[in-house]
């Protein structure tokens, strides 16, 4: 069910505010999450085309980051990813979905929200 701007929801579950491993790294501490069911309100919502590649390309991105990998082992993982990259541009109209940018009572905005993190509050 789509929402309009201006229509007050909350969240169905935590949602994470920053990276996961930036915090760590510098000794800071660590992630900060929104709790579910923090009300906020709707102001306003885009049409993305598919995500679908873009998404695999973000997990083959994360699986593969932070190794060491010889000339030829390199070689092979660019192919792979250039193929990946491919594929998510020829489905490029699949998945099309709406996110949303909500303001919350404690001050934070969040944009990219899906329609299934938020109900009505």
């Amino acid at each position: 069910m789509p929402y309009e701007a201006g229509t007050r929801v909350k969240l169905t579950r935590d949602a994470q505010v920053t990276a996961g491993d930036t915090a760590t790294r510098g000794g800071l501490p660590g992630p900060l999450f929104l709790a579910e069911g923090l009300a906020g309100t709707v102001m306003g919502s885009t049409t993305e085309a598919g995500r679908a590649g873009q998404d695999y390309l973000a997990s083959f991105d994360q699986q593969i980051r932070g190794h060491r990998f010889d000339a030829f082992a390199a070689s092979l993982i660019d192919d792979l990813r250039q193929n990946v990259a491919r594929v998510g541009a020829v489905n490029a109209g699949a998945g099309a979905r709406t996110t949303y940018r909500v303001r919350f009572d404690n001050g934070f905005v969040l944009d990219g929200l899906e329609e299934g993190w938020l109900a009505r509050a």
